[in-house]
């Protein structure tokens, strides 16, 4: 991974939700899938676990650059019709936003 900006807090925990805009690509630049204009909320735990990893280490207003092996991804699985078994993902994600959950 590569930070490219920290943000500020808070530093989202698995039980937060979490605003993001991203692009994923696959290593020879085919677009995967993206959301740049709208932001998209998920809870963090519910995301690959590359990015549940990832998105820790930065805050609200941070984005970092992720190499994900499938792994941490969709495995030797894949995703049917998407991505291939054992897939290396790329992502850019932006952390629009952190919601806090009690």
């Amino acid at each position: 991974y590569e930070i490219i900006n920290p943000g500020t807090t808070p530093v989202p925990d698995l039980n937060d939700s979490v605003d993001v805009l991203y692009k994923g690509t696959l290593l020879n630049g085919t677009t995967l899938d993206e959301s740049q204009t709208t932001t998209y909320r998920s809870e963090l735990n519910d995301f690959i676990d590359g990015w549940t990893i990832g998105l820790q280490k930065i805050a609200k207003g941070g984005q970092i650059k992720m190499v994900i092996p499938s792994s941490l991804c969709y495995g030797c699985n894949g995703l049917p019709g998407a991505v291939e078994p054992n897939t290396i993902l790329y992502f850019d994600v932006k952390l629009v936003d952190v919601i806090q959950m009690p």
